[in-house]
């Protein structure tokens, strides 16, 4: 049976260790965490990719915990609604597309419980080298031998590093960071998002789990600043610097901000690589393709790619990652384009729908 080392235990590696065990290999996940990662923005199931989650069997879970959001407003920095829509909102596109929407802490939840038990999983530990013969080194572990690896690990993949270089030799920056977390639902929003720009920050938020919480999101723009990935509170002292003018409710969320447990920053980038794969090692959603939160389309490029993936591996070892890299590599520039194409909001309907049907499965 061929062995594989799945680094990331989010959607692209939930999903590749679906589809490796439903093609007869045998896959093993580690993660840094001590657990499955909370918290999380609301993400979509477009396209190609529910297509995925119906071959999965978990489509009408995913229906049943979808957002139910009416609509949304945007403000002006004074709290002014300045616009409203009750046919979509930016983070979902259109309510009649056909697309499901929900938070991406329920769609890993999901994917994990359709798991069946011979796949191992091995939290609170990281890759430290991938050995040319299939030896792998881990931070905490013994040394084990697997056939191949794969990099479900994300935007600051490590598994990318060591195989491929440096970071910056891949990622392009979009011009924007962003935080979120989650904390009690101050403002009694009741199934409506709030959105609010002012100058280069500004802030969404949407009430979930029947209204009782609120995702806030606080972002900023402009070049790409200095942290460290793994210092929250370097971080949370950022977006207060460059959220700390705006008005309206945002010193209330900023307070927030400090007290959450689920803190998430980052630079809204892009990945950008030739190639996907080397020798035994190969990369998957936004560790090979991130398309940024921007393009709205990242949770389907994990699921699709690590459908795809499967399923070449399945078919035969031998060239599956070259067969894998030809079959995605359009619908990965299609779908990073989203992120660009109207730069400060969403790309229009017709290029979304495009893009998350430009593959056959």
């Amino acid at each position: 049976m061929t062995n594989i080392l799945i680094s990331g235990s989010s959607i692209a590696g939930l999903t590749l260790a679906h589809w490796l065990r439903r093609h007869g290999l045998h896959p093993t996940i580690v993660e840094r965490a001590p657990g499955l990662r909370p918290g999380g923005q609301a993400v979509d199931v477009r396209g190609a990719a529910f297509t995925v989650a119906e071959r999965m069997g978990i489509a009408d879970e995913l229906r049943r915990v979808r957002t139910t959001w009416r609509g949304m407003s945007m403000l002006d920095g004074d709290g002014n609604e300045i616009m409203r829509d009750t046919e979509g909102t930016y983070s979902g596109g259109r309510f009649d597309s056909g697309d499901v929407e929900l938070l991406k802490e329920d769609l890993t939840r999901i994917i994990r419980d359709g798991l069946d038990g011979d796949v191992e999983f091995v939290f609170g530990d990281s890759i430290t080298s991938i050995g040319s013969t299939g030896e792998v080194t881990f931070e905490n572990g013994a040394p084990r031998r697997f056939d191949l690896v794969i990099g479900a690990d994300g935007l600051h993949s490590n598994v990318r590093r060591l195989t491929f270089g440096e970071e910056s030799r891949f990622i392009h920056h979009l011009g924007m960071h962003l935080c979120i977390f989650t904390t009690d639902n101050l403002l009694a929003l009741e199934d409506w998002q709030i959105w609010m720009r002012d100058g280069d920050a500004g802030l969404g938020l949407f009430p979930v789990r029947g209204n009782t919480e609120l995702k806030v999101n606080l972002g900023f723009g402009g070049q790409p600043v200095e942290y460290d990935h793994r210092d929250i509170d370097q971080q949370k002292r950022l977006v207060a610097e460059h959220c700390g003018d705006l008005r309206w409710e945002a010193p209330r969320l900023l307070e927030a901000m400090w007290k959450s447990t689920d803190f998430y920053f980052d630079a809204m980038a892009q990945i950008k690589m030739d190639r996907w794969s080397q020798g035994r090692v190969a990369l998957v959603g936004d560790a090979g393709y991130c398309a940024s939160p921007m393009s709205g389309q990242g949770t389907s490029l994990a699921m699709v790619g690590a459908y795809v993936l499967a399923e070449e591996l399945g078919r035969s070892v031998d060239g599956g990652f070259d067969r894998y890299e030809q079959r995605m590599r359009g619908f990965v520039e299609l779908n990073q384009a989203l992120a660009t194409e109207n730069p400060g909001g969403p790309a229009s309907d017709e290029s979304v729908e495009k893009a998350k049907n430009a593959i056959t499965l």
